[in-house]
């Protein structure tokens, strides 16, 4: 049984997509690309997207699907503020490989962190995290002290989600055997910084009260913290952007 748990996890929380060794990126905006080699055997790929005096950084952590390729074309949502982005692919994404678990993937997430720390100063990195990558995005700002962390379309646990995904497996007995946790319903505890969360009302993939009960923990547990949920009317997982309460709130955020 725990065997197949495992398995399932790899299926239904990772999906990514790999490139060759020698694809080469195109996107309009300029960029650099990294391959770095991380702790616990990680060789992990990652690309940065320049702008002319940047404000700072924003660490984007990509959602569970795709790569690089895909998640590139994002970053000029937010370039266009001014801002750096820097983005990584997991453990088994496009160039990226390793051996691949939790600590392992926070490890890799931390490497980059630790890389934008040096070039910009903390205090001028904003970290992002979408989907998935909420739950990297809250680990590092939990153990560390970003300027800023938003969230959009982030989850409660894996826990809470694995009960919608495979409920017929997720008891309390199988449960602790997970191989996956990811509990940012207990790491968002440790957040010092502002934050702010995106969530549409229509999202079928993380629903929209598994993001709100991560919030309340917060908001219930640290009550003088800066923060903001921002329920998007309307809007499902992939497609918050588009929203122009989602647009006009971010540029109160990043202008």
């Amino acid at each position: 049984m725990a065997k197949l748990l495992q398995y399932l996890q790899e299926k239904v929380v990772f999906l990514p997509v790999k490139l060759a060794k020698n694809y080469s990126y195109d996107f309009s905006q300029e960029f650099e690309e990294h391959l770095f080699q991380t702790p616990f055997q990680g060789k992990i790929n990652a690309l940065h997207f320049k702008v002319k005096n940047p404000k700072g950084v924003i660490l984007y952590f990509h959602g569970n699907a795709g790569n690089l390729a895909r998640w590139g074309e994002i970053t000029s949502e937010f370039t266009r503020f001014g801002y750096d982005v820097f983005v990584m692919d997991y453990r088994g994404y496009g160039k990226s490989s390793g051996p691949r678990n939790e600590e392992y993937l926070f490890s890799d997430a931390q490497f980059c962190y630790a890389f934008l720390k040096e070039l910009y100063g903390e205090e001028n990195i904003i970290v992002y995290g979408r989907s998935l990558g909420g739950s990297f995005a809250i680990k590092m700002a939990a153990q560390n002290e970003p300027q800023k962390l938003i969230l959009e379309s982030t989850f409660y646990n894996l826990q809470d989600m694995a009960k919608r995904w495979i409920p017929y497996l997720v008891t309390q007995k199988i449960s602790p055997r997970m191989t996956y946790h990811f509990q940012s319903d207990q790491h968002i505890l440790d957040v010092n910084c502002p934050v702010y969360h995106f969530h549409g009302d229509k999202d079928l993939v993380v629903p929209i009260k598994s993001g709100k009960k991560l919030f309340e923990i917060l908001a219930e547990s640290k009550p003088e913290l800066e923060k903001k949920f921002i329920q998007i009317k309307g809007g499902s997982h992939d497609d918050l952007a588009k929203f122009d309460l989602f647009k006009n709130e971010m540029n109160k955020i990043l202008s």
